[in-house]
């Protein structure tokens, strides 16, 4: 049986990489050659849909590229096999990104680190669902975008953070990363209109604290300081309403104002399962009371 045209490829890229340098060549350019026979190879392996194969012969490219001192193409390498392992193989594709982002920040690329930190945190959900994970790779992100001027970027990844924060019921730190971007985007008329945004979900964050009125009532005046139209927001007069039904434990009226408010401005998943777990508590608060 004929071997394949990758299969051929990556054997004449091995029989590079192990033989001796001869008189007339250097281990530099013996490993230069290798590292292009590899690409070759992965190459051929993606046309035949063989993407593990593929990530693997880019992985042995990456690792000929950093003995030929070759860094730049060495990232290069280990992005292109993360893009062939995202092919049914995330574990793999996050190791890559993992090499690529170590050789973009030694080159002081961080821009480009950011991009890629942030492939993995979307790994993460997607593939792993670790939010773990992906939350601290979204604020490595955030912080390198920060560094690099590319702040709606920064910001975008920061609110992400909060998000997950919040799913993982980590509160105080998901309200500390939406007053972040909210102040940020007070700054600039073009993302002021977002802040409301971030405040509701702060506002949330704060009731899902074993439904803490006091917490978000600070936090609501506070908000109302630093922008006085929030006051007369939708999100703001939600906010408003649902800290005074959890504060007289009125289930029912919590309900009613959940329904009018989606009736306006639909309430997305993240939303939806904060109101429920500010409910369950609620409810649970109530029926300890009717026990006593």
């Amino acid at each position: 049986m004929s071997k394949s045209p990758a299969q051929a490829l990556l054997d004449k890229a091995d029989k590079k990489a192990t033989s001796s340098s001869g008189w007339f060549s250097s281990a530099t350019s013996k490993f230069e050659e290798a590292g292009d026979l590899y690409q070759q190879a992965a190459n051929a392996f993606k046309i035949e849909k063989a993407f593990k194969e593929a990530g693997d012969a880019f992985a042995r490219e990456a690792e000929c590229r950093e003995n030929g001192k070759e860094q730049n193409e060495a990232a290069n390498a280990w992005w292109n096999a993360a893009k062939a392992y995202k092919q049914g193989y995330p574990q793999l594709a996050v190791q890559a990104l993992k090499q690529t982002v170590l050789h973009l920040t030694r080159a002081g690329r961080f821009r480009q680190a950011a991009d890629r930190e942030k492939e993995i945190g979307q790994i993460h959900i997607l593939e792993n669902n670790d939010l773990r994970q992906a939350c601290e790779s979204y604020e490595r992100a955030g912080d390198w975008y920060a560094q690099e001027d590319a702040a709606a970027t920064a910001n975008a990844c920061f609110k992400d953070a909060a998000d997950l924060h919040a799913d993982l019921e980590e509160y105080p730190q998901a309200i500390a990363r939406y007053e972040q971007v909210a102040n940020h985007s007070l700054g600039s008329n073009l993302t002021k209109y977002s802040v409301k945004e971030y405040y509701l979900r702060s506002g949330l964050c704060s009731l899902a604290m074993q439904n803490d009125t006091v917490s978000a009532k600070r936090n609501l005046a506070k908000y109302i300081d630093k922008d006085p139209s929030y006051a007369s927001t939708r999100e703001g007069k939600f906010v408003q309403a649902l800290i005074e039904a959890v504060e007289n434990g009125d289930t029912e009226a919590f309900t009613g104002i959940v329904f009018e408010f989606d009736q306006v401005v639909k309430l997305d998943n993240w939303k939806t399962g904060m109101l429920l777990k500010i409910k369950r508590a609620l409810e649970d608060a109530s029926n300890d009371v009717g026990i006593m």
